[in-house]
């Protein structure tokens, strides 16, 4: 066997390799974006792109807040308010810096008097601002005299998400690391086994980090995407190498010498990881048709680390336990309970069902009452999506506590014009101010007339509900250039709410004197609604093409793979509805360590969930689906194939969901609320479809499809069974550490049927 001649050779290069792929990865969260939420060829983009180039950046993109102990109109406030323009002015990276103390602009200045805004440009690309903005900050923020100063806006919110999320990850990891491998000593009941999966995770990370580096050399990689791509690698390699070293100690254990454990273990359990690899990234990849840069990123790291996660399983798992032999029983905690407790039946004896094999028995007893109950219940889960409203995450992404909270509670609170801090723009390329003057009036006019608008700024003056209140004064200058002109309107809405979007598209759809673009919060939710709604009939499409023709393919049962994606889509609908439920109406909020609802959910939030959470369901839907056709083959029941298969495949996949879920929760411990959302989403999901979808709704819709189950398709004589169990067979293994049930003869014991009296 090759991998058996070669082992040490492939350990000593796995060991170089990725020794210097951590060297490499491990500076990779330098290189990740903060940003890219839209499309690079949105409206609100080249509208943000025309005033950096044309308008010297008119919109700001640090705010801070200056909080005195008593008013800001005092002149201990007022020196405070210098000292802290001049440290800002004095920074190469500021561009311009304008406050209330500099303007006297009551707009800036909060209801009571004590707080008071600065407005702050920081030169550069959103790239080169966030790190300049991550600089600045720790000189700005804190007591400054008379002031008590916070800092808010795009740049520094980007700079903080970058930061937290490389803290997040690292005590995600400290917690991830150490419960599961608590859990996969439970399973193994042997510490060098257990220690495996561990190593194998570690190992995928380490990859993934440095492979995401290696990709930011070509394309912009979202910091979302290492957060999920790292969770996301380890669970799965955890879960792959806990197929296939339960196979190998199963096979060690059925007398079998290494060489022949680990060639059968490649060539079944090997099979199942390779099948799943290709399940996760089919369904991953549906998340390339949207045009949107975070989404893409998410699922090019994705697809990485899963090939990478199947690749260590295929490759450098089976050297190791080449290198380890039998020894990968070694430290055996549990062994003594184990042999006094379990004993392996013998042919003759015939057959015991387990735990899970008793339950489907009684459901499929009643099969209508209990898929009933449980439809039912999934449905009330899942009904509070029907208010789902859609938006992006804003400040609140991050907890009240941080300084970007606090400043931003400031803002919405104390501020009767907040939204001058991030205002919708509008942009009209090539337009003439002083030649046409009349036009640009009736068009600012028209927006100032829109339901949600406060005020509109432009060249020819300032407007409110319709009227012009001020006509144009020394900053008019401000908003025309040779190239064209510009208006700013500050709004009622929250910025990245479907309320700021509706307003978009009314602005959107007015006359204008020419080409106009329109940017700001709610133009790139507008920019980012229109594609993904557009587009996601098609994502829908290929993943559930996809997974009917896997589930096709491997059963040839139209009935099974139809009923496949029917649960799995409502399994979902379930999880998503839980996630309004809690995170948009806040919910639990206290249980899950704080998060600030913002009565949205993320738009960009159901799509990867799904995408997620899909392929890794019809996983363990897959490994179901098999073993339960493989014991209709032997033995044409229904109830007695659904039994034995549920009871010799559900606790491995329910032990690799626990394990999933458990590096789910760690993620969940984020301070972002969006990476908080994904691990509580596909932790919920996986967990609740390993067991209530797979361990009783699988039996109770199998029991009421009835004969229309086994309709095959091209329609094929049944294979008969040998006594070895087949490859499809092998790919189900019993629970880990549980011995293997005697293969069943050619009259099959029936261990549902009573028995009778003599």
């Amino acid at each position: 066997m090759w991998l058996r001649r070669h082992r040490w050779a492939i350990v000593l290069a796995t060991a170089f390799f990725f020794s210097g792929a951590g060297w490499f990865g491990s500076s990779a969260h330098e290189y990740l974006s903060a940003g890219g939420e839209a499309p690079s060829s949105a409206e609100s983009l080249q509208a943000k792109r025309f005033l950096e180039r044309d308008f010297g950046a008119a919109v700001p993109n640090m705010v801070l807040v200056g909080r005195a102990s008593a008013s800001v109109d005092t002149p201990a406030a007022a020196a405070s308010a210098q000292k802290v323009a001049s440290v800002l002015r004095a920074d190469p990276s500021v561009e311009w810096v304008r406050s209330y103390w500099s303007t006297r602009s009551p707009s800036l200045r909060s209801r009571d008097g004590r707080s008071a805004m600065f407005l702050v440009r920081i030169r550069g690309q959103d790239e080169e601002a966030t790190l300049a903005a991550g600089r600045l900050v720790p000189e700005v923020v804190g007591v400054h005299g008379q002031l008590e100063v916070t800092a808010n806006g795009e740049a520094v919110l980007r700079a903080q998400i970058s930061k937290q999320v490389e803290e997040d990850r690292t005590r995600g990891e400290l917690l991830a690391l150490p419960l599961t491998a608590v859990l996969l000593l439970f399973v193994f009941r042997s510490v060098v086994a257990a220690l495996l999966p561990v190593l194998v995770g570690v190992l995928a990370v380490t990859g993934t980090a440095a492979l995401l580096r290696l990709v930011t050399w070509f394309t912009p990689v979202s910091v979302y995407a290492s957060s999920i791509s790292y969770a996301l690698g380890f669970a799965l390699a955890v879960d792959y190498t806990l197929f296939l070293v339960s196979r190998y100690r199963e096979e060690l254990a059925r007398g079998q010498d290494c060489d022949g454990a680990l060639r059968t273990a490649l060539a079944t359990a090997g099979r199942a990881v390779a099948f799943s690899a290709g399940t996760v990234a089919a369904s991953l990849s549906a998340l390339l048709v949207f045009p949107l840069p975070v989404l893409r990123s998410i699922a090019c790291g994705g697809i990485i680390v899963v090939v990478l996660s199947a690749a260590l399983s295929l490759l450098v798992l089976p050297a190791v336990l080449s290198c380890l032999g039998t020894g990968v029983e070694r430290l055996d905690v549990f062994g003594r309970w184990r042999r006094s407790h379990h004993r392996v039946p013998q042919p003759w004896q015939g057959e015991q069902l387990g735990g899970w094999g008793r339950t489907s028995v009684y459901v499929m007893r009643r099969p209508l009452l209990v898929a009933g109950i449980l439809a039912a219940c999934l449905v009330v889960m899942a009904s509070p999506f029907t208010h789902v409203k859609f938006g992006l995450f804003d400040d609140r992404l991050l907890p009240v506590s941080s300084q970007i909270g606090k400043s931003g509670q400031a803002l919405r609170k104390d501020f009767a014009d907040g939204s001058i801090a991030s205002p919708t723009t509008v942009v009209l390329p090539g337009f003439d101010a002083s030649l046409s003057s009349e036009k640009l009036d009736r068009l600012a006019r028209s927006i100032a007339a829109l339901p949600d608008v406060r005020q509109v700024q432009t060249a020819t003056g300032t407007y409110e509900n319709g009227h012009r209140i001020r006509p144009a004064g020394p900053d008019s200058a401000s908003f025309t250039a040779a190239s064209g002109t510009w208006l700013s309107v500050t709004t009622r809405c929250e910025p990245f709410s479907a309320q700021a979007r509706t307003l978009t598209a009314a602005v959107r759809a007015l006359p204008a004197p020419g080409p106009m673009l329109v940017g700001g919060p709610g133009a790139v939710l507008a920019d980012m609604y229109e594609p993904l709604s557009d587009r996601l009939w098609l994502a829908l499409f290929l993943v559930s093409m996809a997974m009917l023709a896997l589930v096709l393919a491997l059963t040839r049962r139209p009935v099974l793979a139809v009923k496949a994606l029917v649960l799995n889509a409502l399994s979902l609908s379930a999880t998503f509805g839980a996630l309004v439920f809690v995170f948009q109406d806040g919910h639990f909020a206290d249980v899950l360590g704080g998060f600030t609802a913002t009565g949205t959910t993320d738009i960009q939030l159901p799509v990867l969930i799904f995408c997620i959470a899909f392929g890794l369901s019809m996983d363990y839907e897959i490994f179901l689906l098999a073993r339960i056709c493989e014991e209709y083959q032997r033995a044409p029941d229904t109830t007695l194939a659904v039994a034995r298969g549920l009871d010799r495949s559900a606790g491995l996949f329910t032990w690799a969901a626990l394990i999933f879920a458990v590096v789910m929760a760690a993620l969940a411990t984020s301070d972002l609320l969006l990476l908080k959302i994904l691990g509580v989403g596909l932790g919920l999901a996986v967990v609740m479809d390993a067991t209530l979808i797979r361990g009783l709704l699988v039996p109770a819709v199998v029991a009421l499809a009835g004969p229309a189950n086994w309709w095959t398709f091209p329609r094929q004589p049944e294979r008969s069974v040998p006594h070895r169990p087949a490859v499809v067979d092998d790919v189900c293994t019993p629970v880990p550490g549980r011995p293997a049930l005697a293969p069943s003869s050619a009259q099959p014991h029936n261990p549902i049927r009573r028995s009778q009296p003599k």
